[in-house]
């Protein structure tokens, strides 16, 4: 053990020797990084600071581009939380009143453009009225129905349905006052016994609903879960229109009496406008 003890330091000193050519940590040199790879400082963070509403005039803000004044704006607001205090506060509460007077005379100048430009103002076409908005709605009714009577021939339904299912006797007497009114054929199949069919179709849950065309191979899902009668005619009729062609999904929700107005997207007479006005 006395050996031991006196050849420690020896060994420690042998270590702590540097041998010819060896480099690195163990010898107090420190590690080099790999290239790219330096270690880089942290950049100060400044704060920048909060604006100052006293530097700036009524006229200025009024005139001031939409980003600017936002970037104040929020400035103010983020102040005013910030320090809680009175003077604060104030300066925000005016900033803020003038983007409240900015948004009322911008609502203004559109209100008188729309009246004075009628192509610009959809309220011709989707009046706001009581009594504008029952013809629109009777408009909308008798085409969906005129259209669903006219299609009889070349379209019908499959219903796929569940013995067992609670909602399919629900949509069965939906069903029933359809089929009564229309005259349409429905074919009803059971998802349970004909699951190569549903699996053709897609079909996943019941009730569902396949409007198929008999002049192509083509078919849409009608509709899924119990469903009124108003809202399966609305859903047929724009189904039948996509399988026709008549309409695309872009403009899906048009009606043909409402084709040129400003619920059709192909229409482009206000683009004729600006050539004209240029």
């Amino acid at each position: 053990m006395v050996a031991l003890i006196i050849a420690l330091p020896q060994v420690i000193e042998a270590q702590d020797t540097p041998k010819p050519g060896t480099k690195g940590w163990w010898w107090y040199e420190p590690l080099q990084t790999e290239p790219g790879k330096e270690e880089k400082e942290e950049p100060e963070l400044h704060e920048k600071p909060a604006p100052k509403l006293s530097d700036y005039t009524y006229q200025r803000l009024w005139a001031m581009h939409p980003d600017e004044f936002k970037e104040i704006f929020t400035g103010l607001q983020k102040k005013a939380v910030m320090t809680l205090q009175e003077n604060d506060v104030r300066d925000f509460y005016r900033v803020m009143d003038i983007a409240r007077r900015k948004s009322l005379a911008f609502a203004n100048v559109a209100a008188y453009v729309t009246q004075k430009y009628p192509e610009l103002n959809v309220k011709k076409d989707y009046p706001s009225s009581h009594l504008g908005r029952m013809a629109m709605l009777r408009a909308q009714k008798k085409e969906i129905q005129t259209a669903i009577e006219e299609s009889s021939r070349d379209f019908a339904l499959l219903y796929f349905y569940s013995p067992a299912c609670h909602y399919c006797a629900a949509q069965n007497d939906v069903n029933d006052l359809f089929i009564s009114k229309y005259g349409w054929q429905m074919k009803p199949i059971n998802h349970l016994v004909h699951t190569d069919l549903s699996k053709q179709f897609g079909v996943k849950t019941v009730p569902t609903l396949i409007l198929i065309y008999k002049n192509s191979s083509e078919y849409i899902t009608a509709s899924v879960g119990v469903i009124s009668l108003s809202e399966l005619e609305d859903q047929l009729y724009r189904s039948i229109r996509i399988l026709k062609g008549d309409i695309s999904p872009q403009d899906y929700s048009l009606f043909d009496f409402q084709r040129g107005s400003a619920f059709d997207i192909n229409e482009g007479g206000f683009i004729e406008g600006i050539k004209r006005e240029n």
